[in-house]
């Protein structure tokens, strides 16, 4: 639960800076072109009332911050644990939730932006990985499940007290939205002072196999961990008897497969164009006619359904598998996204809103698209990657994911108010295209993982119809460490012990 707190921030802020966005003395004050825009220019489109790449900024300069602060987080989680970037990840953002929550001018305003950037850079390199080497094999995807449970708890979160603080007269509702997010960013940093190393962590950087042991035998609650403690030292053996450059290691053509994901899950993750509904779900309800409160309630009411779906992904994802919940979820996401382009299209022109029997039925698709959504590509997303990558591997595998992520999320969020201004509602037929992109992906080349320790999890690509006529047995790698039978001096001790 305490690692989790770094989803927490991270959907905070995704909640946070739609609804922000959205409250006229906000706009007033930062944006006064787009404030005017909306207010007294009847020739505007509805599609392009918020078009402004300095409103755009504001939300996307965190993921920017994040990019670059990833491959720092990469380095730190690699040479000083996971616990050391989940302690500066939580200082970060919280000192970015003060500068925000105080901002006088829009210098103020993107630089508390960029230091929360920083903060979640850290935070979500770190606790996936915290997550998955901590839990036991069989209960592995629903604990790492709880980080896209706690992006979702923080996202409705954010929604719950934007509906509370836009009502407040004064004007200075949006600077408590703000200063707000030091809350789970302080619980984060104070409860990160008293969380363990991961095992796995231990025995690389301190070699301390009696401290390793104690520690898994009070997280697993059995003094039998002989199996998994031997599985541990020999994958961080053989990590420290080859090449020490993770990055390096990585390009290896043994380590294909799990680049290839490391960079196509996050990139599939933003281009399902959920967080285009995370950032701006009030901005896009309003432009389909809705007042400032309505459109911050229908926030809310999409923002317990992701809570809600990816609490029963949690519950199943160990039982159903990944593969399963994959295409369940981009099916789903397919007909709410080409239902909800077909109803704006045919509905909402230029001028006017659209009746309110359309924009309640746009409503309960978008819904049905968060459900799709918080059951598949919103929790496997990030736990998918964080269980496929081996140890010598690991902090890279897990620094392209996050790095990957942050870019696709700074370029979506970037361009998605201007890319609606000239779509209008293509958008949606937009988005739905690459979701069909992704469910094939899935379909072809994701091999199920589930109840597989992480350090064996390098079998499922030899058995997999087409990584294992790329996965080189008895090459560098992966393969280099079958068993005798398998591939030409391989080592019967292995660590993919077969």
């Amino acid at each position: 639960m305490m690692a989790a707190m770094g989803g927490v921030i991270f959907g905070y802020d995704i909640g946070i800076s739609g609804g922000v966005t959205s409250m006229e003395p906000f706009l007033k004050k930062f944006f006064r072109q787009v404030y005017t825009k909306m207010k007294q220019d009847t020739e505007v489109s509805n599609y392009c009332k918020f078009d402004s790449q300095l409103l755009t900024s504001f939300t996307s300069s965190l993921y920017v911050a994040g990019l670059v602060a990833s491959f720092f987080a990469s380095w730190l989680t690699k040479s000083r644990g996971r616990k050391p970037s989940i302690l500066l990840g939580g200082a970060a953002f919280l000192a970015g939730a003060a500068l925000g929550g105080a901002a006088s001018n829009i210098y103020m305003l993107i630089f508390g932006r960029v230091l929360l950037g920083v903060g979640v850079g850290f935070a979500n390199q770190a606790v996936p990985l915290y997550l998955s080497e901590m839990a036991p094999p069989r209960y592995r995807g629903a604990i790492n499940n709880g980080f896209q449970l706690s992006v979702g708890i923080g996202v409705l979160a954010a929604n719950l007290i934007n509906f509370g603080t836009e009502k407040i007269r004064s004007g200075y509702g949006w600077r408590i939205s703000l200063s707000m997010a030091a809350v789970p960013a302080a619980i984060l940093t104070v409860g990160a002072i008293f969380l363990p190393e991961t095992p796995s962590s231990l025995i690389q950087l301190t070699n301390d196999k009696d401290r390793a042991r104690r520690l898994l035998q009070r997280v697993r609650g059995t003094s039998e961990v002989q199996s998994e403690l031997a599985d541990l030292i020999e994958a961080s053996e053989l990590s420290k008897s080859i090449d020490h450059n993770p990055f390096r290691k990585i390009l290896e053509v043994n380590y294909r497969p799990q680049l290839v994901m490391a960079v196509a899950i996050p990139f599939f993750q933003q281009v399902t164009g959920i967080n285009v509904i995370a950032f701006y779900a009030p901005l896009l309800f309003r432009t389909i006619g809705m007042g400032e409160s309505a459109s911050l309630m229908s926030a809310i009411l999409t923002g317990a359904v992701g809570i809600a779906t990816t609490f029963l992904s949690m519950v199943i994802v160990d039982r159903v598998g990944r593969r399963p919940l994959f295409l369940f979820g981009g099916v789903l996401m397919l007909v709410s996204q080409v239902l909800v382009g077909a109803i704006m299209a045919a509905e909402l022109g230029d001028h006017g809103g659209i009746g309110k029997g359309y924009a309640v039925a746009v409503i309960v698709l978008i819904g049905f698209y968060v459900a799709g959504f918080g059951v598949s590509w919103g929790p496997l997303g990030w736990l998918v990657p964080s269980e496929i990558f081996s140890l010598e591997i690991r902090s890279a595998g897990q620094s392209i994911v996050v790095a990957v992520s942050f870019l696709f999320t700074f370029v979506v969020a970037q361009t998605f108010l201007s890319m609606l201004c000239h779509l209008k509602a293509g958008i949606f037929f937009f988005f739905g295209g690459w979701v069909v992109v992704m469910t094939v992906f899935v379909y072809l080349l994701l091999p199920e993982t589930k109840g597989l320790p992480i350090e064996k999890m390098g079998d499922v690509w030899r058995e997999h119809w087409f990584w294992n006529r790329v996965v080189v047995v008895g090459g560098p790698g992966v393969g280099e460490h079958l068993p005798a039978k398998f591939g030409e001096g391989g080592s019967q001790s292995s660590v993919v012990d077969l």
